[in-house]
């Protein structure tokens, strides 16, 4: 069985390079966010879909509604593959929290926020490996920082050397993926991060993850 992942449709946030974290705060597709929606059917085997899945964030639900091309469809959201929390840096420029990621660390949770950037990788790895359970072909409508990091995993799992560096993952370009594959790439992230989270804060930054 396989699973089809990938990020939201592109919106007016993403296209100006603003975080938003909030689920409260509706962001919805942009004209173009719609449009790569109706091109995916061309690239995606969508009428095997058994189970679609999105974060609770609107422009995934969205998103996932749109791919299925039938109004009012089922689609099941897991809370856990939501977007950072990005705490004071809500709204404003992505660049703004780069930087303090870059100052303080991936472990350390910005001023107002409940959680740190590694704390929300797990977060999203423990949601999508709880969607493997559900009945497949699956397609999951997550964020650019998951879509992220199983990109690096799939480098590194290929025999790459990678740096510890996560470009920012394109919307709505799939990554299609075998399930113990993916089964096998969530258990060694989380493994780097349970050996992570072990270290001395100045020795982090050297992890795997």
């Amino acid at each position: 069985m396989r699973t089809h992942i990938l990020r939201h449709g592109q919106t007016e946030y993403s296209s100006k390079h603003l975080a938003n974290g909030d689920p409260s705060f509706p962001v919805q597709l942009s004209e173009e966010g719609v449009r790569s929606c109706e091109r995916a059917w061309t690239v995606l085997p969508l009428h095997s879909v058994r189970t679609w899945v999105a974060s609770e964030f609107s422009r995934a639900k969205q998103t996932a509604l749109l791919l299925t091309g039938v109004p009012a469809a089922e689609v099941a959201i897991e809370p856990r593959l939501n977007e950072l929390d990005y705490g004071e840096f809500e709204g404003g420029p992505w660049l703004g929290y780069g930087d303090w990621l870059d100052q303080h660390g991936a472990w350390r949770r910005p001023p107002g926020a409940t959680e740190s950037q590694r704390e929300g990788i797990r977060r999203m790895l423990l949601g999508l490996k709880d969607c493997l359970a559900l009945p497949g072909p699956r397609l999951i409508v997550g964020h650019g920082l998951l879509l992220s990091v199983l990109l690096w995993q799939q480098k590194r799992s290929g025999g790459e050397t990678v740096p510890l560096f996560f470009p920012e993952a394109p919307c709505v370009q799939p990554l299609d993926v075998a399930d113990e594959v993916l089964g096998s790439w969530i258990a060694e992230l989380l493994s780097d991060l349970d050996i992570e989270a072990r270290q001395d804060p100045d020795e982090r930054s050297d992890a795997a993850i």
